[in-house]
């Protein structure tokens, strides 16, 4: 089985193909939204995940693999705008949004190696269905902190928790990717 570094790259690519066809598709639309309307994104997904998992049939004939790719590109758009902050001008150079997209990629990678390391890959005993969880309650620690114009007493900011929804999200995939490889 391929070690954990093999499979992120993996995720990043499957990812980073569809933000790349979404970004010639729409072009960068999403620098209109406010981070709370990225963060209420991300919880429809994690929502209709959560839904499908309980309800064990769906309606609508879109998995939950793509709804977590969802995850991970709206929390990376979130953590550019973070940075870059809400615009009026949507237009973004293609390029520059890429090149931030994947840095900030690179950053959720670097993080999670950190924390893989020290935590000795817990998530390959973990279900799928606590990933989602976990990413719920993260939207929900994100939105209060939202909601207090981004001030916390001891707690990490925003961007801790869109990084822990990307690392979540990305562990997901890894297990669903390879349980579907397999059939």
């Amino acid at each position: 089985m391929p070690g954990t570094d093999k499979q992120y790259e993996d995720v990043i690519k499957l990812c980073k193909d569809i933000f790349d066809k979404k970004l010639k598709d729409y072009g960068t639309a999403w620098r209109i939204l406010r981070p709370s309307s990225i963060t209420d994104q991300i919880f429809i997904k994690a929502q209709r995940i959560r839904s499908l998992e309980t309800k064990k049939e769906q309606k609508i004939d879109e998995g939950i693999i793509p709804e977590y790719i969802g995850i991970i590109n709206y929390a990376l758009i979130a953590l550019i705008q973070l940075e870059l902050g809400t615009s009026e001008n949507i237009n973004l150079e293609p390029d520059e949004a890429k090149k931030m997209y994947l840095n900030y990629f690179k950053k959720a990678k670097e993080l999670m190696m950190k924390k893989n390391h020290d935590y000795d890959e817990a998530w390959r005993s973990m279900r799928v269905t606590s990933f989602t969880d976990l990413i719920l309650m993260k939207i929900f620690r994100t939105k209060e902190i939202e909601n207090n114009d981004g001030e916390t007493l001891i707690s990490e900011n925003v961007d801790a928790n869109y990084y822990d929804m990307i690392n979540y999200a990305v562990f997901a995939l890894i297990k669903l990717v390879t349980e579907k490889n397999k059939k």
